[in-house]
């Protein structure tokens, strides 16, 4: 198999949106960001979808799966030429007229497009690439649902069984696609989605891969997810559809949760690295643990923890001492420096800097070591999305700390 782009070269990177850099947005602090990410020898800045988000501040539900959200701008009413907007609107025709329908602002997108072109061109003369992050599905009665009203069924919606993170399932309430009529299509909607996903990141998380193979549909109007089944997806065709038209693709698969032997085999037909996450690999009960460390291989991308997860100052406050005592045992073959029970987060992020995954990624919060305080989200719960970091948090201190144990592990940049 052919190695993937985001898991070659070995690398190493962190989790943070930009709703959690100090004041939330781009510009200055988004850019010193990058300065301390190459400092500290990272090459990859990992966000959530910069879509606009929910009420609740979630980026998983937003109106519009193309718009961008103007809250992240820096310099929200810069002036826009109209022969400017009229350039993008021709640029962007497949989405753009779904947006403006919606209410949302041409101009708005213009300045993102300004504004995110010249932080990723700042971040790649340093050495970083920036990933993104493509929510499965989209927002009930959002632009698109208005705008393709065909794509989507009524008589059923997205969400997901009992699972880690929610014993009684989680009803997301998302519309569900019709796969019959986007093949029909040739699945148009979905390239064009890729296609402006990609012309923002370099690498790109597909959010609940697993929806491909196969997906839980809730009866419309359930109380709770647990009258869902699985039904079909559409496979690989969506991936070769966009293949075919975009090249070849840099996708990272998010294959956590109920996974079963089809996802497995639709991920390695594509050849797209999965997830481990360190929270999930000390679980006695779990004999054949995917994200038990002995169990990681390199075509795979290792996490700390996710956006979903607490952080992991806050998750070892919390863990029984049966599963303490095992990720003592894995820090201690690992040969980590920090000490579990002194330093948990830097343990865990010593543990997947030295995993065998070709790319590594710890959450900004893990790397301030810091509580539950900082959890970005709860699964099933609403609210959250709300952490943002202190100016002058990441110090160089930790600069130098990451860069060390980034180069022991053997994923420090060849400039």
């Amino acid at each position: 198999m052919t190695a993937s782009p985001v898991t070659d070269p070995r690398s190493s990177g962190v989790q943070c949106h930009v709703t959690s850099l100090p004041g939330g947005r781009l510009g200055d602090e988004a850019r010193r960001f990058v300065d301390w990410l190459a400092d500290a020898g990272q090459t990859l800045w990992q966000v959530l979808p910069v879509s606009v988000p929910d009420r609740y501040g979630s980026p998983y539900k937003s109106p519009s799966a193309f718009a961008a959200s103007p809250a992240l701008l820096e310099h929200p009413d810069a002036p826009v030429d109209p022969d400017e907007a009229r350039a993008f609107a021709e640029q962007q025709a497949y989405w753009m007229r779904s947006w403006t329908d919606y209410g949302g602002d041409l101009d708005d997108q213009v300045r993102f497009g300004r504004e995110w072109t010249a932080l990723r061109a700042y971040a790649a003369e340093r050495g970083v690439r920036l990933m993104g992050d493509v929510p499965i599905y989209v927002a009930p009665d959002g632009a698109d649902e208005r705008a393709w009203p065909e794509f989507f069924r009524t008589d059923a919606v997205a969400g997901v069984p009992p699972d880690a993170y929610a014993a009684t399932g989680q009803l997301w309430g998302n519309p569900l696609y019709r796969w019959d009529v986007l093949r029909e299509d040739g699945y148009r909607w979905w390239v064009e989605r890729m296609r402006r996903t990609f012309a923002l990141f370099d690498v790109v998380r597909v959010d609940h891969f697993r929806g491909f193979a196969a997906y839980w549909a809730v009866p419309a109007g359930a109380e709770t997810a647990l009258g869902g089944r699985w039904e079909p997806g559409p496979g690989r065709e969506v991936f070769d559809a966009a293949t075919a038209e975009l090249g070849t693709l840099p996708v990272l698969a998010e294959d956590l949760g109920d996974i079963d032997q089809p996802v497995v085999d639709l991920r390695r037909a594509l050849g797209y690295p999965g997830m481990a996450v360190l929270q999930f690999a000390f679980e006695p009960a779990y004999a054949d643990n995917v994200h038990d460390p002995e169990r990681l291989g390199t075509n795979q991308v290792v996490y700390t923890g996710t956006h979903d997860n607490d952080t992991v100052c806050g998750w070892w406050a919390a863990l029984p001492e049966e599963r303490r005592r095992m990720a003592r045992d894995a820090c201690r073959q690992a040969g980590t420096h920090a000490g579990i029970d002194e330093e948990p987060s830097w343990a865990l992020i010593e543990l997947a800097l030295a995993a065998p995954c070709g790319l590594a990624v710890m959450q900004a919060q893990d790397v301030l070591s810091l509580g539950s305080e900082a959890r970005m989200n709860a699964p099933g719960i609403e609210g959250g999305w709300r952490w943002r970091m202190e100016p002058g948090a990441l110090t160089p201190d930790l600069a130098r700390r990451l860069r060390d144990l980034t180069e022991a592990s053997g994923r420090l940049p060849t400039r």
